[in-house]
């Protein structure tokens, strides 16, 4: 059996490989000592944004690759914002952050089972969470997606080897829906900051400022009071 660190190392060169191989990186060469995560990121949203539409495809099958990798979607979840926009930005990040959840949950079921198992046994939280499943595996998924407290990336592999079912684990995902309209928004508000003085800032900036600020302070709030919330009642049912 694969081990998943075996898995995430050839996910990760799959993805690297996948980046370089576009003409953007075609003329920069990179070493170690030179290695700038910075630049690099940068240098993957100007790609996909030099790609139009198909760039949002591009962008889903990265945010794929990042979750099951382990790698933290804060950053591209922002850039999706800076890139497409709220809506469009929610909807791919969504996507891809779903379907890498779901690969995860079923390579920590059926190809990485023993090293997930043996990496969360002395884990209580994790503990009481499977013990919740087995009676309410749909809303505990619901409330953990709601809830920044639990690491999403690893609770994918965990709740692979729980007793839940694929089918609630998939539909729960839109727990993430609040968090990830937020993390897009912020995205979204610091690309239209980047673009003030510009000749494609809007004619008149006051009231369509005005109202994107107050929208993204109801959308922080609103997270924030879910995110309150769905803590208090994952108390209450582990």
């Amino acid at each position: 059996m694969m081990s998943l660190n075996a898995i995430a190392f050839l996910l990760v060169n799959l993805l690297i490989h996948t980046i370089f191989a576009s003409p953007v990186f075609a003329q920069t060469s990179i070493t170690i000592s030179t290695f700038n995560p910075q630049g690099l990121f940068l240098n993957t949203l100007q790609w996909i944004e030099s790609l139009g539409y198909v760039g949002g495809i591009i962008f889903i099958l990265i945010y794929i690759l990042a979750t099951i990798a382990f790698i933290p979607g804060s950053a591209l979840t922002l850039g999706a914002g800076t890139l497409f926009g709220v809506i469009w930005g929610s909807l791919y990040v969504f996507i891809g952050a779903t379907l890498g959840a779901i690969i995860a949950f079923l390579i920590g079921r059926y190809l990485a089972r023993d090293w997930i198992s043996k990496k969360i046994q002395d884990n209580e939280k994790f503990a009481a969470i499977d013990r919740a499943v087995t009676h309410a595996g749909f809303k505990i998924v619901l409330l953990t997606r709601l809830s920044p407290a639990f690491p999403f990336n690893l609770l994918n592999y965990a709740f692979g080897v729980t007793g839940v079912r694929l089918k609630e684990y998939a539909i729960a995902s839109i727990g993430m829906i609040p968090g990830t309209v937020m993390y897009v928004y912020i995205g979204s508000f610091a690309g239209e900051l980047g673009r003030i003085g510009s000749d494609s800032q809007s004619p008149d900036p006051t009231l369509k400022w005005a109202i994107r600020i107050i929208g993204l302070i109801a959308t922080v709030l609103v997270t924030l009071y879910m995110t309150n919330i769905s803590r208090k009642a994952i108390k209450d049912l582990v």
